[in-house]
């Protein structure tokens, strides 16, 4: 009985992290819950990165794990955006243009990330790695920390991300040069997480962790327009 037990433990300690990257999120549903959205973005990327690399060390993958994993992505990421949405969308003041704007891609870009998230539960799909849904959270945490130290018009930049994110998850083109999708190993992935964490601790740093995440993004943004254009024109 023991060593059953011992066995169906190990073998879901994958899938236990993947949940756990999830309840704490409730935590932005209490009254002051806002304040908890930078570091509860940092420790869904660390936890959603973290299950992966266990059931890859512990050889416990399966179809069931990747099934969870992409439940509790469109889940936390849902949740990420539209609290975003909610923040930045001053419907209470009248709707003018950048709210409205503001609902309307946001809305669009939680709608794409659900899509993608259930893309990658098909077999056959070219969804790719690198996990786009997760750059969307990733830039909206940029955002948001770089908006605690500079003035900028953050509802502008908060359509222009919705909007391109939008596009990028729904493209059914891969996007190889997301600098998560070039990290391969355990160590790169949480190299990656560690840049997450310097960039909110260490203001000084954000502006350069944050121009890496965009350079790598809109380059393989305009490389997957290209490849698709391509593949349109050749019939492919």
């Amino acid at each position: 009985m023991r060593r059953s037990l011992g066995k169906l433990i190990y073998n879901n300690m994958a899938n236990g992290v993947s949940i756990l990257g999830v309840l704490p999120l409730c935590l932005l549903f209490l009254k002051d819950g806002y304040q908890y959205l930078i570091p509860l973005i940092v420790y869904n990327n660390i936890m959603d990165d973290l299950d992966g690399i266990l059931a890859a060390k512990l050889n416990i993958k399966s179809q069931f794990g990747a099934i969870l994993d992409n439940v509790c992505d469109a889940v936390s990421h849902t949740i990420l955006v539209m609290l975003v949405v909610m923040r930045y969308a001053d419907l209470a003041a009248g709707a003018d243009l950048l709210s409205t704007a503001i609902v309307l891609t946001g809305l669009t870009a939680t709608a794409a990330l659900v899509l993608r998230s259930v893309s990658r539960l098909v077999p056959e799909s070219k969804a790719g790695n690198g996990s786009p849904t997760n750059e969307l959270v990733r830039h909206l945490l940029f955002v948001l920390l770089i908006a605690n130290d500079y003035a900028f018009n953050v509802q502008a930049v908060l359509v222009a991300v919705f909007t391109l994110h939008s596009v990028s998850m729904l493209m059914p083109c891969r996007m190889p040069y997301l600098i998560r999708s070039l990290t391969k190993s355990a160590t790169a992935i949480s190299l990656v997480n560690v840049a997450l964490v310097v960039a909110w601790l260490v203001p000084e740093t954000t502006l350069v962790i944050a121009a890496c995440f965009a350079a790598s993004y809109l380059y393989s943004f305009g490389w997957g327009c290209i490849e698709r254009l391509r593949q349109v024109k050749t019939g492919v």
